[in-house]
């Protein structure tokens, strides 16, 4: 199995991520996401310093699957730009691993 990673994403409703999380664990890209929030996010957009609630997206995937998922994230996500963000899980449980590997089996 390549690298588990974590990527995360931030959605501006539950419901968008929700829907998200279904369309990426469906496709195999992703083992297990969580979503977490109401965050509040704080960042300049086009000149302006914009302060919004968001619900952010935990993914755990496999870095061979990472260029797939972002690809179908971009595809299905409302936002003109997009945060999405890989992580490298350096350390994990054997069995968390195994888990994670046969969810993202298609055979």
């Amino acid at each position: 199995m390549s690298k588990m990673i974590l990527v995360t994403t931030t959605f501006e409703s539950k419901q968008e991520a929700e829907k998200m999380g279904e369309i990426l664990v469906d496709a195999r890209l992703a083992g297990c996401v969580q979503v977490s929030g109401p965050i509040t996010s704080i960042y300049r957009w086009k000149g302006k310093i914009e302060n919004s609630r968001e619900y952010c997206l935990s993914v755990k995937t496999v870095s061979a699957l990472y260029q797939q998922l972002e690809r179908q994230i971009k595809e299905n996500h409302p936002y003109e730009t997009p945060e999405i963000i890989a992580t490298d899980i350096s350390d994990h449980s054997q069995e968390y691993g195994d888990w994670l590997e046969n969810q993202l089996s298609t055979s």
